[in-house]
């Protein structure tokens, strides 16, 4: 959808000199036409602030400016750059996780700690939910994300993996008690007790999983989570675990193993079993999965 050609909206006109100082550092020149406070100029882009708090912009770079400026300095939304999202400025901690519904290779779960500045700063980065990235892009995101941000990486690989589904005997509760763990440590990192979490259970399991980390935050949960910048970071930190998990599980066999877990997995998995025996997947797969029983059908030890 086409943006319109001149940005109209209104402000507090407590925020105009705010406004004025950083377009003067921008490099705007300034006149004053009648009824407004001031009209501001730079090549082919204008901003003009009327007396009732009007506030125009139109020309060449006006929607880079709105959305890297404006929307988050002086709007305090992201209504005009991004109209699907309702982004919540509260300093908070994101969780989210990668690798549940993949037979191969570890669960992770990812906590990530933003303040109104740092979630200015994942929408700069172009933050969304991993699974719409390409592998490269994730591993991209989450090098930026890491060097600027307070995070915390739960890795779970299938051996302490299946140690802990057979003591959970539920891999909702095992995902909560990951989720509890990353969010305990960035609470002791950061002290911040907003905490937004895609919710993947009834609510009450992850809240009894934080209830025994002896903390107390505010808790959220929320289904698609990961259309807050702070949840979709924590997405991309997760997968970049994952993948780098993935690689790291079939590495000391030399297997390239699959994603996901379905029949490129099932034909994988048969393979390695023949030349391995069956006794390696407790040591590469999530032994929980009906792909288990589907892989050791008619297959012999090796």
């Amino acid at each position: 959808m086409d943006k319109p050609a001149c940005f109209v909206t209104t402000i507090d006109l407590r925020l105009a000199e705010k406004l004025k100082d950083d377009l003067a550092s921008r490099g705007f020149q300034f006149e004053k036409p009648p009824y407004t406070i001031f009209s501001a100029k730079k090549e082919r882009m204008s901003c003009t602030l009327y007396s009732s708090g009007k506030l125009t912009v139109q020309g060449k770079g006006k929607d880079e400016f709105i959305e890297f400026y404006l929307e988050p300095e002086i709007l305090g939304n992201l209504s005009y750059s991004h109209p699907e999202l309702d982004v919540d400025f509260t300093p908070h901690i994101g969780i989210d996780e990668a690798g549940k519904g993949d037979f191969f290779g570890p669960l992770c779960i990812a906590g990530l700690y933003a303040d109104a500045d740092g979630i200015r700063g994942l929408l700069q980065l172009g933050v969304k939910d991993s699974k719409a990235l390409s592998d490269d892009k994730v591993h991209k995101a989450a090098r930026s994300i890491k060097d600027r941000f307070p995070h915390a990486v739960i890795t779970i690989f299938p051996e302490r993996y299946n140690e802990m589904y057979e003591s959970f005997h539920n891999l909702n509760r095992l995902l909560a008690w990951g989720h509890a763990t990353a969010i305990a440590e960035l609470v002791e990192k950061t002290s911040c007790k907003e905490i937004l979490i895609d919710r993947f259970a009834d609510e009450s399991v992850v809240e009894n999983a934080v209830k025994k980390k002896n903390i107390t935050v505010n808790l959220t949960q929320r289904v698609r989570a990961e259309a807050d910048p702070v949840v979709a970071g924590a997405s991309i930190l997760a997968r970049a675990a994952f993948l780098d998990g993935l690689k790291k599980t079939g590495s000391p066999w030399a297997i390239d193993l699959p994603k996901g877990a379905g029949a490129p997995v099932l034909t994988a998995g048969k393979s390695i079993v023949r030349l391995h025996g069956r006794a390696i997947l407790s040591q590469i797969a999530k032994l929980h999965f009906k792909t288990t029983q589907d892989i050791l059908v008619n297959i012999a030890d090796a």
